[in-house]
Formats: C-alpha cells, structure tokens, sequence
C-alpha cells in the first residue's frame, strides 16, 4: 500500500496532464512509495485519452473517470475515496502548484506534532493577474475575520492531509476552499507552509471572480452555520 497519494482533479486539461506527470514522478520517485489518483472531470477535451496513454509510462497512475461534470470539490473527495494511501496530497491540474514542494510538506508533517493533520500551501508569490489576486485578498480577509481559521490562503490547491481526517468531514459543493476552518472544527490543528505558485502553463481557467464571489456568499454562511452547531467531547471505552 502506498504511503501517500497525490490526487488531482481535471477539467478540460489536456496540455497540462504531461508536464505535470512528469514532474510528480520527478519529485516523489525514491523518496516515498506513492501513487497518482488523477480523476477527470468529465472532461470535453481529450483529457482521459491523454490520461489512459500516460498509464504506460507512469505505473503509479490511476484515473477515475466522473460520468457527470461535478465540480472540483467531488473530484477531490472521489479521489480521496479512492486513494490507498493514509495520507492525501492535492495539487491544481493546470500546473500552477509545484510538485516540488510535496517533499517540503511531508517534512513538515514528520517534524510537527501528530495533532495537525492538514498542511495547507500558502501562495506568497501567485503568479496571477491583478484582479485575481484583489479578488483573492478580500476573500480571504473576510472569510478570516468571519471564521476565525486563521489561515491566509485558503484557495491554495496544494494541500497534504490525513485521509481519515478528511473523509470524517461534511462534505458539501466548494468544500475544498474551506477545509482549514472544517479540520478545526473537527477538532485538529492546521499549519499553512509557503510553497511555489506559477502562471498556467495551458488551457484556460475554470472561474472567474464574480461566480467565486456568488458561491463565496452561501458557502461562508453555510460554513458558519456548521462551526456553531458543532460538538465534540471526548470519549472511553468502558
């Protein structure tokens, strides 16, 4: 069984799937038995034909195929569901996270207590336009004060997490940007790491400001919502 697994989700990013592979196998290949989960979207380009030839030179790759378009935040959980692999890393499939830092976020876990099971990438440097990056700072200003996750970048998609951590979290539309202050509310601790962002290398983007905002709203107030009814407390076998 693989110790970690590096899940993808993709839509309609063909150009990407090579480079990316490659740079995965170059940055984990000797140091940790891993595998790829790569779940497609039910993507309109050739995405899955690209994927199903890459399966010849990458023994660690596995595709799962989504029968409907679903969004990013199903393909992360179909991917977790179907990994093997006790802990999770996620990465962006237009390339712009860097494989290169999966390394750097599995120290990190080994050298930090067993209590924080969600290591979260921090964009110091994003390489996207100004609106982006405007837009991305007052969401992340107001989801911050309201809450109280204390994690700057929330949208990173490169993550490392515990998998059982994970798949005991509700799960929702959008989940994936609010995973810092869903972890917490479960009860663990999360750490936000700088890592290396880059422009995309193809393709286009799958959003645009104003639909993040719109879903922005509901999903903060739904997100609130659970962190108030929340309840833990500890327990014993008698």
């Amino acid at each position: 069984m693989p110790a970690l697994s590096v899940v993808v989700p993709v839509f309609n990013e063909q150009g990407n799937i090579p480079p990316l592979l490659a740079e995965i196998a170059a940055a984990l290949r000797g140091r940790i038995d891993f595998e790829i989960v790569y779940v497609d979207d039910s993507s309109k380009d050739d995405s899955l034909a690209v994927l199903k030839q890459a399966k010849a030179d990458y023994p660690e790759l596995r595709v799962v195929r989504h029968l409907s378009q679903s969004g990013q935040s199903t393909a992360i959980r179909s991917g977790v569901k179907a990994a093997r692999g006790s802990w999770i890393a996620t990465l962006d499939g237009d390339g712009q996270n860097d494989p290169a830092d999966i390394p750097k976020l599995i120290a990190m876990r080994d050298a930090s207590p067993a209590a924080i099971k969600l290591y979260a990438g921090w964009r110091v440097n994003r390489q996207d336009s100004g609106s982006k990056r405007w837009a991305s700072k007052w969401a992340n200003a107001i989801r911050s004060r309201l809450l109280r996750d204390d994690t700057p970048d929330t949208g990173c998609g490169i993550k490392l997490f515990e998998r059982e951590a994970f798949l005991d979290l509700p799960y929702f539309d959008h989940m994936h940007r609010y995973l810092p202050a869903l972890m917490q509310r479960a009860g663990w601790q999360v750490k936000s790491v700088p890592v290396n962002h880059r422009p995309r290398g193809a393709g286009v983007s799958k959003y645009n400001n104003l639909n993040r905002a719109l879903v922005g709203i509901a999903d903060l107030r739904g997100v609130g919502w659970l962190i108030k009814r929340s309840r833990r407390t500890a327990t014993e076998e008698m």
